[in-house]
C-alpha cells in the first residue's frame, strides 16, 4: 500500500483509459512491496509542455508517454538518452534533480521499447548478434526494433514494407546508426564491441519480392499492425512459403496473443515470441529507471503476465 512518502509516476497520452500500464506497474509494486504508485494522466493536445512541467512541480519521479505524444514531448525535456535520439521518440521521462530548462529542473527522456524487445527476445533465447534479420514494417515500432538490431550487432537487416519510400528511409537511418556505432569512441553510448570491424548490412525490399531473400534461417521482427484485433485473420505476408525462411520471430502485437504471423511461422517450423512480453519489459525497464537499485525478478514478470493475460483475454 502506498504511503504519504510514495514515489509517484504515471502515463500521459490522449486517450489513456485503455492503457494497461497502471495495472502492470501497480501489480509489480504490490508484488515487490514498493512504496510506489502509478496513475493515468489524460493530457490535451495543446497541454503537453504544461503537463511535463506540472508533473515536475507535483513531484512525479517519472512519466511514461504514449500516443500521440512520443515525439511532441521531446522539446520539453532537459536531456535525452541515445535511444531517443536514434529512435526519434520518447516513452519514458526520468526526473533529473540537477538539470535545468527554461528556469525549472526537468526530466531526461528515454525510449524503453527497444530494451523491452531485447529482454523479451532474450527470455526466448533469441540472439541478435551476428544474425541475418528481417524487419517487417517501417513505422514507429519498427524504428525501436531497428535501433535494437543495430545496437546488438545484427549481421544484416532487410526492411520489408509496403511503402518502398518509407522502407528506404528507415534503411538509410539504420546505415547511419551502424556507421556511427562502428566509429563511436569509448563512453559515447554506441560501443562498437563485437562488430569484428564491420557494420550491419542494411537493405530494403517490397514484401511481394520476398523470394529474393538469399537466406533461410532469419530472425524476424514483425512491427506492423496487420493481424491486430479485430483483424485477426490477416498477416503482413500471406504466402506460407515465406515463413520457411524464418527460424525465429517476434510479433510486437499482443492482441491477440497469437497472431496469424506467429501461427504461420510455427507451422513452418520456426520459434515465436508475442508482443505481451515486450510490453511488460518496456514497463519494467521504466520502473527500474525510476527506482535505482530495483531489479524486477522473473517470477514477478511471470505473475504480472498472467494477470495481464486475464485482463486482455478473460
Amino acid at each position: 500500500m502506498a504511503t504519504g512518502n510514495a514515489k509517484v509516476c504515471g502515463v500521459i497520452g490522449n486517450p489513456v483509459g485503455h492503457s494497461l500500464s497502471p495495472l502492470m506497474h501497480n501489480e509489480i509494486a504490490k508484488a515487490m512491496g514498493l512504496d510506489y504508485i502509478y496513475v493515468p494522466c489524460p493530457v490535451a493536445e495543446d497541454a503537453v509542455g504544461d503537463a511535463v512541467r506540472g508533473a515536475y512541480a507535483l513531484g512525479f519521479a517519472g512519466l511514461n508517454v504514449t500516443v500521440p505524444y512520443k515525439q511532441r514531448v521531446i522539446p520539453f525535456l532537459a536531456e535525452t538518452d541515445e535511444s531517443v535520439r536514434c529512435i526519434g521518440a520518447c516513452n519514458t521521462l526520468v526526473r533529473l534533480p540537477d538539470s535545468k530548462i527554461e528556469g525549472y529542473r526537468g526530466y531526461k527522456g528515454y525510449n524503453t521499447d527497444a530494451e523491452g524487445l531485447f529482454r523479451a527476445m532474450r527470455d526466448q533465447g533469441m540472439e541478435i548478434r551476428g544474425r541475418d534479420c528481417l524487419l517487417i514494417g517501417a513505422g514507429g515500432a519498427a524504428r525501436a526494433a531497428a535501433y535494437l538490431l543495430i545496437r546488438e550487432g545484427a549481421a544484416s537487416v532487410t526492411v520489408l514494407n509496403r511503402s518502398q519510400d518509407k522502407a528506404e528511409a528507415l534503411a538509410a537511418d539504420m546505415r547511419r546508426m551502424a556507421a556511427e556505432k562502428s566509429t563511436a569512441p569509448p563512453g559515447s553510448g554506441m560501443p562498437p564491441e563485437g562488430l569484428s570491424g564491420s557494420i550491419t548490412a542494411v537493405s530494403a525490399l517490397p514484401p511481394e519480392r520476398w523470394r529474393k531473400l538469399p537466406g533461410d534461417s532469419y530472425l524476424a521482427v514483425q512491427t506492423t499492425s496487420v493481424g491486430m484485433y479485430p483483424h485477426v485473420d490477416a498477416s503482413p505476408i500471406e504466402d506460407r512459403d515465406f515463413y520457411k525462411k524464418i527460424a525465429q520471430a517476434v510479433d510486437v502485437i499482443y492482441t491477440p496473443s497469437r497472431t496469424r504471423f506467429m501461427e504461420f511461422t510455427e507451422a513452418a517450423g520456426g520459434r515465436v515470441c508475442g508482443g505481451l512480453d515486450m510490453l511488460i519489459y518496456q514497463g519494467v525497464a521504466a520502473l527500474e529507471l525510476w527506482n535505482p537499485g530495483v531489479k524486477v525478478p522473473r517470477e514477478v514478470v511471470d505473475r504480472v503476465r498472467k494477470i495481464m493475460e486475464e485482463q486482455l483475454h478473460g
